[in-house]
């Protein structure tokens, strides 16, 4: 089985990117890459075919992430489906997921990055660091990276309980 995760922000060039490459790396760094599929995208098309913004970009390089040629794109009601996990950045996120997906389908599978925090905030909600300058991208970033352990530790959990009877330990 192939674990699908979507990170979903407003315009898909600063906070769902960042996410989807940190979560990329952890899921690399637990053993879980080959197993796991992670996107990104955004609620609207206003970014649509533009790079990563470049306060992001280099925060992932400073990192030792390179987000190489990626570009901006509105998410879609396909991949959605598909995905296992639809991860909102923030709080205004959530509506149009579930009107994309149905209550019903978004109950089971959005949740918000900082739900996986070791203790997640009253808050959960990870602002645009687009209105403000490197300081509110380096908050993001840990805000998502404090989350990271905890997707990837829900990851293992559900690709465990999907594994046959018997093949569990062959982990």
């Amino acid at each position: 089985m192939t674990y699908r995760i979507l990170t979903v922000c407003t315009g898909n060039i600063c906070r769902s990117p960042m996410a989807e490459y940190a979560l990329r790396e952890a899921s690399d760094q637990a053993g879980l890459g080959a197993r796991v599929e992670i996107a990104s995208a955004g609620t609207s098309g206003w970014e649509v075919g533009n790079p990563i913004d470049a306060r992001a970009g280099e925060l992932l390089r400073r990192h030792g992430l390179e987000p190489g040629d990626h570009r901006a794109r509105q998410m879609d009601t396909e991949e959605l489906r598909e995905a296992d996990l639809v991860l909102a950045l923030d709080h205004d996120h959530v509506g149009p997921l579930r009107r994309a997906l149905g209550a019903d389908r978004a109950e089971r599978t959005v949740r918000m990055v900082r739900d996986f925090a070791p203790a997640p905030p009253a808050d959960t909600g990870i602002r645009d660091p687009w209105y403000g300058d490197e300081s509110d991208f380096e908050t993001a970033w840990e805000q998502i990276d404090e989350a990271a352990d905890g997707i990837v530790a829900h990851v293992r959990s559900a690709l465990h309980e999907d594994a046959p009877s018997g093949t569990a330990g062959e982990r």
